[in-house]
């Protein structure tokens, strides 16, 4: 199946040249570029890509800001940040948006096309650097204060609903501690039986009513 793919840049020279390495991937085919948000949000929605390749500083909307509208609008549409950019703030901001992944621009160009077939899978992948940074940027909080409000979740349980009260969706959740996605579904599924909820959006009410997601 061929991944369906949105660049959103504002430099014509740069989104040339990832549009000619995406398109030379049989499997991948761009069908639309934007140069700043605004266009980004507008072309996902009338193109429905499967993913959309995000840079952050653009004019008109940001990327940070055109990835969470995407992801309201059209959350089946993944979107993968393609960035200068490397600092905290912008890594935490664009995940809580709903980005599946963070590369920097001097990424490989295998390492391209893999985030965006991960991405399109449903998984998430980042730049090494960004990797290593992860915990850091999310950095898990001390057990008691987590533990105090929902005793009955485990450690683990706990640092998986606060990642879920900050607004990062399962992928993330997966990079960030370090689990796969698959354990990271299961931690969920027994963290919504033990809060007496059948949906995300009730998990995240409850935990941020006791100050969690922070």
């Amino acid at each position: 199946m061929t991944v369906r793919v949105v660049i959103a840049d504002d430099h014509p020279t740069f989104v040339r040249a990832v549009t000619l390495l995406l398109n030379s991937d049989p499997d991948i085919e761009v069908v639309a570029t934007a140069e700043n948000g605004a266009d980004a949000i507008e072309s996902a929605l009338e193109h429905q890509p499967d993913v959309v390749l995000m840079d952050i500083d653009m004019p008109s909307v940001d990327g940070i800001e055109a990835t969470k509208r995407i992801r309201d609008a059209a959350p089946h549409i993944a979107v993968v940040a393609l960035t200068m950019f490397d600092d905290d703030e912008k890594v935490a901001a664009i995940m809580r948006g709903g980005a599946s992944g963070y590369l920097l621009k001097g990424a490989r160009q295998d390492q391209i096309k893999r985030a965006i077939h991960a991405a399109h899978a449903g998984e998430a992948i980042f730049d090494s650097a960004i990797a290593r940074r992860l915990k850091d940027v999310f950095e898990e909080r001390p057990a008691r204060e987590v533990g105090d409000a929902f005793p009955n979740l485990t450690r683990k349980e706990s640092a998986v609903l606060d990642r879920v009260a900050a607004g990062l969706d399962n992928a993330a959740i997966a990079s960030v501690l370090f689990l796969s996605e698959k354990t990271v579904r299961n931690y969920v599924s027994t963290i919504f039986a033990k809060l007496h909820v059948g949906k995300r959006a009730a998990a995240i009410v409850a935990a941020r009513e006791a100050g969690l997601g922070r």
